[in-house]
Formats: C-alpha cells, sequence, structure tokens
C-alpha cells in the first residue's frame, strides 16, 4: 500500500487499503452482501452471510458516514490509541474515518488543522482519520507500536438480523413499535371510529366545495362579459 511500511501490524494495513462495501463474490445472489465486516486474523472483509466462517476470529463492523468508511471509536479503541483523531456522532455511537478524504476547502494557515493532510479540524483533535495518524506515527521509529494495544477477543457489537447488521437505534425504535402495537383492542378500534366520522365530514365539506365550484362555473360566461375591453390598437400607416 502506497505511504505505509512492513513496520505495521498487517491487520492494520490490510483493513486501510480495503475496499468495503464490495459485493460478496460468494453470495451474489444474496440480499445485503456488502462486505462490511472486517476480520483480523484473516486480513480480509467479508459480508454478513459470511459471518459464521469467523465467529472465533477478532471482528470489526465498518460503517458508512457521509459515503466514507468509518468505525465505532468503541471498538477501535481495543486497538489502537484514538483519542487524537477527531470524532464524529452517528446513530448515537462515536465513529472515525478509517482513510483520509478530500479537504472540503483549502487550509488558510490559521486554527487547527490535521498534522498529516491538513484538514481543518476542531480542537483538540490532531487528525482526521486513523490513516492519517498511522502515516505520522510511522516517521518516528517504533512510534506506531506505542499506540498498539492487545486484543485478544473482539467480538461484534451489534448481532445480526436476517443476514443484515442492525444497529442499536433501530432495535430501539422496533421495541418501542412491538410495545405500541401491544397496548389493546379498544385502543386500536379508536382511529377507525375517528376515521369513519372524519370521512363523513370530509364529504360534507366536499359536497358544500362541489356545489361553490358549479356556482363559480356559471358565474365565468358573465364575468367575461363585464370584462372592458381594451384600448384599440391601429394598425401603422406605411
Amino acid at each position: 500500500m502506497v505511504g505505509y511500511s512492513s513496520s505495521m501490524p498487517g491487520w492494520l494495513e490490510a483493513m486501510l487499503g480495503e475496499k468495503f462495501f464490495n459485493p460478496c463474490m460468494i453470495h451474489e445472489t444474496s440480499k445485503k452482501n456488502e462486505k462490511n465486516i472486517f476480520c483480523l486474523d484473516c486480513c480480509s472483509s467479508f459480508c454478513p452471510q459470511c459471518l459464521p466462517l469467523h465467529r472465533p476470529h477478532r471482528l470489526l463492523q465498518v460503517r458508512r458516514y457521509v459515503y466514507h468508511d468509518v468505525v465505532r471509536v468503541d471498538d477501535l479503541e481495543k486497538l489502537i490509541d484514538c483519542s487524537s483523531v477527531q470524532s464524529y456522532t452517528t446513530n448515537s455511537a462515536k465513529v472515525v474515518f478509517l482513510n483520509e478524504r478530500p479537504p472540503s476547502r483549502p487550509f488558510r494557515g490559521s486554527g487547527n488543522a490535521c498534522l498529516s493532510c491538513y484538514r481543518p479540524l476542531q480542537d483538540p483533535y490532531f487528525f482526521c482519520s486513523l490513516s492519517c495518524k498511522v502515516k505520522e506515527l510511522l516517521r518516528n521509529e517504533g512510534g506506531l507500536w506505542k499506540e498498539l494495544r492487545e486484543c485478544e477477543y473482539l467480538p461484534l457489537s451489534c448481532e445480526l438480523d436476517e443476514g443484515q447488521l442492525t444497529p442499536d437505534s433501530i432495535l430501539e425504535s422496533a421495541s418501542a413499535t412491538s410495545s405500541a402495537s401491544s397496548g389493546g383492542g379498544a385502543a386500536a378500534a379508536t382511529p377507525v371510529a375517528a376515521g369513519t366520522e372524519a370521512g363523513s365530514r370530509r364529504k360534507k365539506r366536499t359536497g358544500a366545495g362541489s356545489g361553490r365550484r358549479s356556482g363559480d362555473r356559471a358565474a365565468l360566461p358573465e364575468m367575461a362579459s363585464r370584462r372592458k375591453k381594451g384600448v384599440p390598437v391601429r394598425a401603422p400607416l406605411f
């Protein structure tokens, strides 16, 4: 991979160079076959359909945020220190970008910026992505290995639902919907009665409106006859 050397762990170099969310070649005809899970032990990505083959391995789920790959801070912190990388909040979870992004605007020399790509940042962060931090640490001998952490067990932070990794926010909304639907038969019948009454009112208003519209159509010729004629324009003389 360009910009990296062999002095970094194999799983880190493979993850930063991986193209996530491509369709899985093994499960081409299956739904939700995008490769969004990375296996640290195999140094490769796979789709949720391939998960049973990697259950005992260390796994990271990759997500999408503003069209770029991100990983939860809680998961990545078990592998490397992310305190100096700017984080963002999505689905009630903090995430960091895996790779450098195109600059949104040129850096004008004032304010805080990424030490690697000079992308504008908020204080007190030093890097805009994990790859930028890795590039900067590789410039100092042994700097990267001081930031790495030992992790022998790293399961997925959420469960699979019908072959799809479901965020916690979706699970919470689904449980709220199920509790509301189990409220009782009388409560469920109330909107039907209200809808019937509203329908009868709507019919009355529609009938009255149609009468007014028919009257308006009859008044159109009379209004047209009252309209004043414009000033006649003479033909030009030749």
